[in-house]
């Protein structure tokens, strides 16, 4: 059986990495590359970060490619300084040199690339915003042909937004980060054809990051990957912090947990609202995961990062 051709687009948050190492477990995906979106991360340590993660999963042979597009709403310098913490993890350097390639080209002239190259369409598993992805659509508009789907943590359908008014104070706080870094390229992906199916906050707030859960992930620490997944939930667990990315790449690993309902949507671009996920009459018609079992997810991770 031939493998799924995946690409896939991370902005360097703690749960993009362990995302990435959740892909690297799945023997039915073929990896094609990873592309970092400098959003919720400092570009650098989370480029050297992504590709220190492959060389410990024996994924030297994937290339790496930073993107270089900005968005319009920054993240807070508080959570982007996490990815110079994961690239300094003593886990991760154990060698003086990083195998994993870091290809010459911008992220989004790589994606347009491995795009052009793939002997048949590719799913971009984006765990991050989607300006990467609408740029390089601008660029090489006959890559659509190549897109299968976007698979695509992001948006907040029937409940509040993450965008913290302590933060951002001059919103209503309806949106999800990843929309709210750059609503216009959002709202651009949703003006084409490409399939979407969307792991919304919905799904999300049910899978949080316990206690529980890292001591389980504490006990299996003989497991390089087990370990450095559970330094870095140690990171993160004095916030609320959920499995956002990591859920939405269970997907890619078993489709047939997760039950998906359709929307009819739009992206709000400006205002207020900017990067809401508005459910609309008419709009853009994606697939949102609507339920998927939590104690199967977190039994999956586990057995997943005993490697």
């Amino acid at each position: 059986m031939s493998k799924q051709l995946v690409l896939m687009d991370h902005d360097g948050g703690v749960d993009d990495y362990l995302a990435t190492t959740l892909l690297m477990t799945m023997e039915h995906i073929q990896l094609l590359g990873v592309v970092v979106t400098p959003a919720d991360c400092f570009a650098q340590p989370a480029v050297s970060a992504t590709r220190k993660i492959l060389d410990l999963m024996d994924g030297s042979h994937i290339p790496v490619a930073e993107s270089t597009v900005r968005g319009i709403n920054p993240f807070p310098r508080l959570y982007r300084r996490d990815s110079y913490v994961v690239d300094h993890l003593p886990i991760l350097n154990q060698n003086d040199t990083i195998s994993t390639p870091l290809v010459a080209e911008t992220g989004q002239d790589f994606m347009i690339k491995v795009l052009q190259a793939a002997p048949e369409p590719v799913t971009l598993m984006v765990t991050g915003p989607l300006t990467t992805v609408a740029v390089a659509l601008e660029n090489a508009p006959e890559i659509v042909e190549k897109i299968a789907k976007i698979v695509w943590m992001g948006g907040a359908l029937n409940v509040h937004g993450n965008v913290e008014k302590n933060f951002e104070p001059r919103h209503d706080g309806s949106a999800e980060w990843n929309v709210y870094w750059d609503p216009i390229s959002a709202a651009q992906v949703w003006q084409t054809q490409i399939e979407v199916i969307m792991c919304p906050l919905d799904i999300t707030n049910t899978v949080p990051v316990t206690s529980e859960f890292v001591k389980k992930l504490g006990k299996q620490r003989q497991y390089p990957i087990s370990d450095l997944i559970g330094q870095c939930y140690a990171l993160v667990i004095p916030q609320d912090y959920y499995a956002w990315d990591v859920l939405a790449t269970a997907y890619l690993g078993h489709p047939e947990a997760f039950q998906l309902k359709e929307w009819e949507t739009e992206i709000i671009p400006t205002g207020i609202s900017q990067g809401r996920t508005k459910i609309m009459s008419g709009g853009k018609k994606i697939y949102a995961m609507d339920q998927v079992d939590k104690e199967w997810f977190y039994s999956y991770i586990l057995q997943q990062w005993k490697i």
